[in-house]
């Protein structure tokens, strides 16, 4: 989600599409999907799209996402009317269909049946979004995720698929390129709904297809220059992908006036640290304060068991810490950090509404107020696959750009309770044992996301001739193409219990090993 209070526009080199979104969980999906086929778009609150910035932002078409929303509620939101002034195509999906044809003379209703997740749909009638992906009288997979439904068409529209619970679930204007979906297109457990997007964009849009990874390579670095000017900038470097793709971006832009600083919160991976520090003091010749935090960021932590509070405690010390060493090198106008799309989704809703907060991240929810640097969040509109597109782009080595995902709280949310270091010292060991057996055996760049939770429990055990009465660890793997669903990767037994067997025999301390199976959603892919 473009944030204009931070990068400042820059004049339109591509056609574009604009998203206004209206508190979908599953917003951004659909500018991820957009940018697969090479179309720019933006996501802009349903409540923050004047006719005036629509015009200067001389979208191709637009595209009303779903919501929380019930149309039939008097305060729910709506689209500006210039939306249907501009002549512009619409799609509407889900809460976006229904505001449509209820702004436009349709009738909804709630009291019907709902739909949620896997649906069959019957494609009764052909039209652009549909050329050349579902034929007349096929019946499609699709996603649904709805209560209320049209019960009658505004004037000009016409039905093109049905659905038992969604007689209306596509309906299309020829004439003023209208169209609406009931169900998701934008998620994968719609088959075909990357090319349905494609159609609408491509088609009736009349989109090219020309944004590239490297056009938004060189219009980000235009936008941090005009952000920054002569300005310093100080970089919150973990060493994971974001961070370092951030980091390597930014120091092309601005070259030396930024100063990355890796806080080493005594929460990181076995080796981390050292390989933070050779690789970018060494390999990429950037600027770097390595500041060993530990102790403070450890004592801090000591008691605190809710999550929440642990996580807001870790974000207080990342800012102070970071303007105590900007301070020693002179100053700095502006902290850069590598917040992500769904970074921004899970922490705070995207209207500022009705979307709900899931949890919230160390570099969105949990920045003070008082914070004297301005924030700089080159990746922002990004997705986790994006930007290790955009690291090859740049030159980063795949040791780097191919590495899983790891939080910047690190360990701390992997050891649910009080953290100590004891704790995670023991945490290290089992970790390192994990993945050294998904490397062994191939599966590393199969998987999205693989680590090891300390759990608070202890369990009896028996080793030799002797009880024990130690900790135990759960493991976690899944797959994922975006980290906003993801499944659990299917794991041999003889895989699990080869790991198994390891982490008890070598890891003195822990006596019992299980393996987490829940997707995302219901759960989320960290435990914390």
């Amino acid at each position: 989600m473009t944030n204009p209070d931070t990068l400042p526009d820059i004049p339109a080199r591509h056609e574009r599409i604009l998203v206004l979104d209206f508190g979908s969980q599953v917003t951004q999906l659909i500018a991820r999907r957009l940018r697969e086929s090479g179309v720019y778009c933006e996501i802009w609150p349903f409540n923050a799209a004047p006719e005036a910035r629509i015009r200067a932002f001389d979208p191709k078409g637009i595209i009303l996402s779903g919501g929380p929303a019930s149309v039939t509620e008097g305060a729910s939101p709506r689209a500006p009317d210039y939306v249907f002034e501009s002549g512009l195509p619409v799609l509407g999906i889900c809460y976006g269909q229904q505001t449509l044809a209820h702004q436009l003379g349709g009738v909804v209703e709630g009291g019907h049946a709902r739909e949620f997740g896997r649906a069959f749909i019957d494609v009764t009638g052909d039209c652009a979004i549909t050329q050349g992906v579902w034929a007349k009288g096929a019946r499609e997979q699709v996603w649904m995720s709805h209560g209320d439904r049209i019960t009658q068409l505004p004037p000009g529209f016409r039905v093109v698929a049905a659905s038992e619970g969604a007689p209306f679930a596509l309906i299309a204007n020829d004439e003023r390129h209208y169209y609406g979906t009931m169900f998701h297109p934008e998620v994968v457990h719609t088959p075909h709904g990357a090319a349905l997007l494609k159609n609408f964009t491509h088609l009736v849009c009349g989109c090219r297809g020309d944004w590239t990874m490297g056009a938004f390579r060189a219009e980000m670095i235009a936008k941090i220059r005009a952000q920054v000017g002569q300005g310093r900038v100080i970089c919150g470097l973990s060493g994971g992908v974001d961070s370092s793709v951030a980091a390597v971006l930014l120091h092309e832009a601005i070259g030396d006036q930024l100063t990355c600083i890796y806080v080493d919160h005594g929460l990181m991976r076995a080796k981390e640290s050292e390989q933070v520090v050779a690789t970018f003091r060494d390999r990429f010749n950037i600027k770097l304060v390595h500041r060993d935090a530990s102790e403070l960021f450890l004592g801090q932590l000591s008691g605190a068991t809710d999550p929440e509070i642990k996580r807001k405690t870790i974000g207080r010390l990342f800012i102070e810490v970071f303007e105590e060493e900007q301070n020693k090198v002179g100053g700095a106008d502006f902290l850069a950090q590598g917040t992500l799309y769904p970074d921004v989704i899970e922490s705070v809703s995207a209207t500022g509404g009705p979307s709900v907060t899931i949890k919230s991240h160390h570099n969105v929810g949990g920045l003070p107020e008082g914070m004297r640097m301005k924030l700089v969040e080159p990746l922002r509109e990004l997705f986790k696959d994006e930007v290790r597109v955009l690291g090859r782009e740049l030159g980063i080595p795949e040791e780097i750009v191919g590495r899983h995902p790891f939080p910047g709280p690190g360990l701390a949310i992997r050891i649910p309770g009080e953290v100590t270091r004891e704790k995670a010292d023991l945490l290290r060991q089992v970790d390192v044992v994990y993945l050294e057996e998904i490397r062994n055996a191939g599966l590393y760049d199969a998987i999205w996301q693989a680590f090891a939770v300390l759990l608070p429990v202890r369990t009896v055990g028996v080793m030799g001739d002797g009880r024990t009465y130690d900790m135990a660890c759960a493991l976690r793997a899944v797959t994922s193409t975006d980290g906003m669903t993801a499944d659990v990767y299917p794991f041999t037994m003889e895989f699990l219990s080869r790991v198994s067997n390891r982490i008890v025999n070598e890891v003195r301390g822990i006596n019992r090993v299980t393996y987490d199976i829940t997707s995302k959603p219901p759960g989320t892919i960290e435990w914390e």
